[in-house]
């Protein structure tokens, strides 16, 4: 059974829904519904990819390293990428 849902958005959001609607040919509702089915989607890909990653820390098969040493690589890699040329 399909259940129907009322919502709300501020005008700047109801104005870009509305263009994008009218730019498209489709309503209103199926975009919203084509949003919120994309979003679900990423977030269980986001959730799996999280459960992996403390499962794999958890036992063992990867090592956690310092938030110090991350930010240090990070901007290793960063400097690294700016300095050599395209």
């Amino acid at each position: 059974m399909l259940k129907a849902m009322e919502v709300h958005f501020n005008s700047e959001l109801q104005a870009k829904l509305d263009e994008l609607s009218s730019e498209t040919g489709r309503p209103p509702g199926d975009l919203i519904e084509d949003a919120v089915a994309v979003y679900f989607d990423e977030l269980a890909q986001t959730r799996t990819m999280l459960n992996n990653r403390y499962d794999d820390l958890k036992s063992g098969r990867v090592q956690p390293i310092d938030g110090e040493e991350a930010f240090a690589r990070l901007k290793e890699t960063t400097d690294a990428q700016r300095n050599h040329p395209a």
